[in-house]
C-alpha cells in the first residue's frame, strides 16, 4: 500500500475518533494498571546454542519482547529461542546477543540503543519493534522514517547481515484489552505492517516476518506479553519463515 495512503488512513482515522479519545484514554489507563509491569528476563544477554563448528552470530534489537519480559531468562525469551530454533534449522552453533529495553518505540531505538550495537561481526540481526509505537500511536510517516534510518545503520554496521523484522502486534489478539482499544489499535498496528511490507520490497536483504497467525490466551504471560512458551511459538515461527525465504 502507497505510504502516502497509509498516511492518509491515518489522519482521517484520528479525525473520526476524536470524539472518543477521553474514553480510549481512560481504558487505556485502566489497562496497564490491572497487568501492572513484568520485569525483564533476568541473566546474560549474551549465549549460545548448538554444537556445531560453524557459528552463527545472531542479534535481537527491540522493545519488551527483546528485553524478555514475561520469560524467566533470556534463553527462554525471544533472542535465546530465535538462536535455539535456527541452530536446530541450519544445524550450527548460534551465538546470541540482545539489546532491548521496554516501552521504547523506533525513534527511541535510534536514540538508545543504535550506539550499542555490538562490534561482533553478525550474520543475522532480528529488530522487534512496532509495539510500543501502536500502543503510543506513532504515525506511519514517522515509524516508517524510524525504521528505514534503523535498517540503514544495521546495514551499515552489518553490511552482510540478513536482517529479518518481526512482525508488529497483533493487537487484536491481546486478551487483556476491551474490545473498543482493541479495534482501534489493530488499525494501527496494522498500518505499520503494511509499511513494514514496503520497507521489505524496497531493501536488499531484509525480510518482514508477515505469516504471524493468531494465537490463543497460552500465548500470553500478562494478556500482551508473550510467556515462554509463547516466545518458542513465535521464534520457532519467524526462523522457518526465515530460513524458507533465505534458502
Amino acid at each position: 500500500m502507497n505510504p502516502r495512503l497509509l498516511q492518509t488512513f491515518y489522519v482521517f482515522g484520528g479525525i473520526i475518533i476524536l470524539p472518543f479519545v477521553p474514553f480510549l484514554y481512560w481504558q487505556g489507563r485502566r489497562v496497564r494498571k490491572r497487568v501492572g509491569k513484568l520485569p525483564d528476563a533476568a541473566g546474560e544477554t549474551v549465549g549460545q546454542f548448538g554444537e556445531g563448528n560453524e557459528i552463527i552470530n545472531l542479534l535481537a534489537i527491540g522493545e519488551s519482547t527483546v528485553a524478555g519480559v514475561g520469560a524467566n531468562n533470556h534463553s527462554e525469551a525471544l533472542g535465546g529461542q530465535l538462536a535455539r530454533f535456527l541452530s536446530l534449522e541450519t544445524e550450527k552453533s548460534v551465538r546470541w546477543h540482545v539489546l532491548g529495553e521496554s516501552g521504547i518505540t523506533a525513534r527511541e531505538t535510534l536514540r538508545r540503543l543504535a550506539p550499542q550495537l555490538p562490534e561482533t561481526k553478525m550474520d543475522v540481526v532480528v529488530i522487534a519493534l512496532g509495539g510500543n509505537d501502536t500502543f503510543k500511536v506513532s504515525s506511519p510517516n514517522r515509524w516508517r522514517s524510524d525504521m528505514t534510518e534503523l535498517i540503514r545503520i544495521t546495514k551499515n554496521k552489518y553490511p552482510n547481515a540478513t536482517i529479518l523484522m518481526a512482525n508488529t502486534p497483533r493487537v487484536i489478539d491481546f486478551p487483556v484489552l476491551p474490545k473498543s482499544l482493541k479495534f482501534v489499535l489493530w488499525r494501527i498496528s496494522r498500518l505499520h505492517h503494511e509499511n513494514a511490507k514496503n520497507l521489505e520490497r524496497a531493501t536488499e536483504n531484509v525480510f518482514y516476518f508477515d505469516e504471524a497467525e493468531s494465537v490463543g490466551d497460552e500465548f500470553f504471560s500478562d494478556g500482551v506479553h508473550p510467556s515462554a512458551h509463547g516466545y518458542a511459538m513465535w521464534a520457532e515461527a519467524m526462523i522457518k519463515f526465515l530460513v524458507k525465504k533465505t534458502r
